[in-house]
C-alpha cells in the first residue's frame, strides 16, 4: 500500500550526515510543543487501557508510514534489517529460536504480522469489560514497542528520501517525537536499543518535542 502516493528512488549517500539530522528537515514537525502532556496518563484511565489503545494507534500509524516507502525497501535494495550502518543490523528469531539475518522488507513483515496477531488475541489485548489484562501486559507491549522502534529507524536511515519526495517530513517526525515521548513515560523502550536514533532525539528533546 502507497499511502501517500508517488514513485521516487533512492539516494546513495554514503558517509553523508543522515538527511533527518539536517535543517530544514530535522525540525519539521505538525506540533511546536511537547508530547508529555498527551502521553501521560489520564486520570481514571485505566493504565492498561491507556496502554492498549496507544499501542494499535502507534501500529497503525507506523504501519502506514512504512507502506509509504515499501516499494523502495526491496530485499534486494535493503538485504538486512538495521538502522543506518553495519554496527546496527538486526535479526529476526525464527520459530526454533534461531536468529537469523533476513531482509528488511521481510523482518518488517514479520513484525507487522506478529503485531497484528497478538492486537487480535483477546487474552492479550481484551476488548470486553469483564476480561482480564494479563500479568505480563506490560512486557508484552515493551516487546512491540522494541520492534516497532526499528521499523521507524529503518525508514529514517535507510528511506527518509523518499518522506521527503512524498513531503511527509512533518508527519513522520511528529510521529516519531510522540512515540518516544510515550515510550518515555511508560518505560517501553530500553536506552540501549534507542541509540540508532540518538542524536535525533537529543534534538527533539533541545527543540522541546519530547
Amino acid at each position: 500500500m502507497n499511502f501517500f502516493g508517488g514513485k521516487f528512488g533512492r539516494s546513495k549517500r554514503e558517509g553523508a550526515k543522515p538527511l533527518f539530522l539536517c535543517q530544514p528537515f530535522s525540525s519539521a514537525s505538525l506540533v511546536n510543543g511537547s508530547f508529555a502532556k498527551i502521553s501521560v496518563l489520564p486520570k481514571y484511565v485505566d493504565s492498561n487501557e491507556w496502554l492498549a489503545a496507544n499501542t494499535l494507534d502507534f501500529f497503525n500509524y507506523i504501519n502506514l508510514f512504512f507502506g509509504s516507502v515499501s516499494e523502495f525497501c526491496t530485499a534486494q535494495a535493503c538485504t538486512v534489517m538495521n538502522a543506518g550502518s553495519n554496527s546496527c543490523e538486526y535479526s529476526w528469531i525464527d520459530s526454533q529460536k534461531r536468529s537469523v539475518k533476513i531482509p528488511a522488507p521481510q523482518y518488517i513483515d514479520y513484525v507487522m504480522a506478529s503485531v497484528q496477531t497478538s492486537l487480535n488475541d483477546e487474552t492479550i489485548f481484551p476488548t470486553k469489560a469483564d476480561m482480564p489484562f494479563p500479568k505480563d501486559f506490560h512486557a508484552t507491549v515493551k516487546s512491540i514497542f522494541k520492534q516497532l522502534f526499528r521499523v521507524l529507524a529503518h525508514i529514517y536511515h535507510s528511506h527518509y528520501d523518499t518522506i521527503l519526495h512524498l513531503s511527509a517530513e512533518a508527519h513522520l517526525n511528529t510521529l516519531f517525537a510522540h512515540f518516544v515521548c510515550f515510550a518515555r513515560c511508560f518505560d517501553l523502550i530500553d536506552k540501549k536499543d534507542m541509540a540508532p536514533m540518538a542524536e535525533y532525539i537529543q534534538l527533539l528533546e533541545e527543540l522541546g518535542r519530547i
